[in-house]
């Protein structure tokens, strides 16, 4: 991300309309990296074949980004969008604990798309597979009246036994979570408002979240080693906020969950950015979606493994509540000397 303003959308050139589904396709597969040996058909027949990798488990997730609902294209460049798309994507491998393998990309385009967006898409997609050694192997193409929607299909691996779910929990596990919360809604808003009316010294911090919210970054290598590693007892990521993952978590492992609001790790932008507007940091970030870390629980015995993994990674990871007897969700608030404990708030929902 090079700028904080919006990204101008420009039409002129041609369309999607103006190409064959051959064509389209071709122009996806020249941005892909060769297939490994273990493709033996890909991108060009009616279904890809793939060796299956000895002696692992696969972890297949699915999702699907929206124009109006998850992005507006007049707030990203087309290649965060390539990017944003596959990104969540591997985030489910990661909360797994899974390393990505193979994608298949769906995308259905409204016919005057413009042939620049598409293809710059398609770049977003290509950089971050090969980022992550995820090779696109198939998909689909097919016209629509809209919105444009990309899915996509990813593949993982994972040795027997050691995939993380969001069932393993018990009473006395503690809950951390990786790098910092509401930083992807502060960037959002940021775009949303055309440039904050910020202070010299808080633009750098600011556009850091408008890179979280455009290029969110799966926690791949931290879900791997926690999984492979045994430390992690369950563990969600963060698409719709810490305050539903703590919820799946907690409904899934059949627990309750203390949360401490003055351990929250509320990116600096994002704090300011809440306060200036009058906003309960902690909250919102509790609230905000897109982050796209890691929420894990560990037992406590394993707190030296895991301080181990911590130090191969930049990324902070922040102790942030405990499992306990019972059913909940509760947030410890310390006001002053008074600590108080109210029922957790909701996080981002589409139905809701």
């Amino acid at each position: 991300m090079r700028s904080s303003g919006p990204a101008i959308i420009s039409h002129p050139g041609p369309t999607v309309s103006a190409c064959t589904e051959r064509e389209l396709i071709d122009r996806i597969r020249q941005r892909l990296a060769p297939p490994p040996p273990w493709v033996s058909v890909g991108i060009g027949d009616d279904a890809a074949v793939v060796e299956v990798e000895r002696n692992r488990l696969e972890v297949l997730s699915v999702d699907a980004v929206v124009e109006g609902v998850h992005f507006d294209r007049s707030l990203s460049p087309a290649a965060a969008i390539g990017h944003r798309a596959l990104a969540v994507n591997l985030s489910d491998l990661a909360a797994m604990g899974a390393t990505p393998r193979l994608a298949l990309l769906s995308m259905a385009l409204p016919g005057e798309f413009p042939l620049a967006d598409f293809d710059g898409i398609a770049d977003g997609v290509a950089a971050l597979a090969a980022a992550t050694s995820t090779h696109v192997v198939g998909g689909n193409l097919t016209r629509t009246p809209g919105p444009l929607t990309i899915e996509i299909t990813v593949v993982g691996t994972v040795k027997p036994r050691r995939a993380l779910t969001r069932g393993g929990a018990r009473e006395g596990d503690e809950l951390y979570v990786t790098g910092t919360i509401g930083a992807a809604r502060t960037g959002l808003e940021i775009l949303r408002a055309a440039h904050p009316t910020a202070m010299h010294q808080t633009h750098a911090v600011y556009e850091s979240c408008v890179a979280r919210y455009q290029r969110p970054e799966a926690r791949l290598r931290v879900g791997v080693l926690l999984a492979r590693n045994r430390v992690a007892s369950a563990c969600v990521d963060l698409s719709d906020g810490l305050a539903d993952a703590v919820r799946q978590i907690a409904d899934g492992s059949s627990v309750g969950v203390e949360i401490q609001a003055d351990l929250l790790p509320v990116d600096p932008g994002a704090r300011a950015w809440f306060e200036s507007r009058g906003a309960d940091p902690e909250r919102s970030a509790l609230e905000a979606g897109d982050d796209y870390e890691l929420l894990f629980a560990v037992r406590p015995r394993l707190r030296r493994r895991l301080n181990a993994i911590a130090r191969l990674f930049d990324v902070p990871i922040t102790r942030v509540g405990v499992c306990t007897a019972g059913r909940g969700a509760t947030l410890l608030r310390t006001d002053g000397l008074v600590s108080r404990a109210i029922d957790l708030p909701r996080g981002y929902g589409h139905f809701r």
